[in-house]
């Protein structure tokens, strides 16, 4: 079966044996993009979130039939070294991650955030930002979210753009 969607900007048309393969697979091993990662294959601990038409998505669990020409966006279409996303400038700023695992996903689910909610509270951060982190750099990352949008403000711009 050919599934058709547009990733970090670019139109692919794949071909896959099992439509119900999750998404994640799709994104690591056919297209080759690493950034997001595999955690607990359940939805349950959000490494491999990214977005879907702007809505933050759990790839592990997501059917690639489900992104029929949508827009997908990862981690490497969020922002690079040159030009980071106002959350990827904010997680170096506040020095977030230890190990780094989790860190795309949580950069993705707080981009997604920050399209809805531009100034989130704490009590926002909390309903919204539920993935894991084992090293446990929670207050670091409440920080970097809080330093995100005032970032975002500040460009005067809340919603994520692909940069090349």
């Amino acid at each position: 079966m050919k599934i058709s969607f547009i990733i970090n900007g670019m139109s692919k048309i794949i071909d896959v044996a099992d439509e119900n393969t999750p998404l994640l697979y799709i994104i690591r091993d056919v297209l080759d993009l690493k950034g997001t990662k595999f955690g607990c294959g359940k939805a349950a601990c959000g490494a491999c979130t990214l977005h879907v038409n702007n809505e933050a998505v759990r790839s592990c669990s997501y059917p690639v039939k489900f992104a029929e020409g949508k827009e997908i966006i990862t981690i490497e279409g969020l922002g690079n070294r040159a030009k980071p996303h106002p959350v990827q400038q904010a997680w170096i700023e506040e020095i977030v991650p230890q190990c780094g695992y989790c860190q795309p996903g949580f950069i993705m689910a707080t981009a997604a955030l920050l399209n809805k909610v531009p100034r989130p509270t704490d009590k926002d951060i909390d309903n919204n930002i539920i993935n894991i982190c084992r090293c446990g750099t929670y207050y670091r990352m409440r920080k970097a979210i809080h330093r995100a949008a005032e970032l975002s403000a500040e460009s005067g711009s809340t919603s994520f753009k692909i940069t090349d």
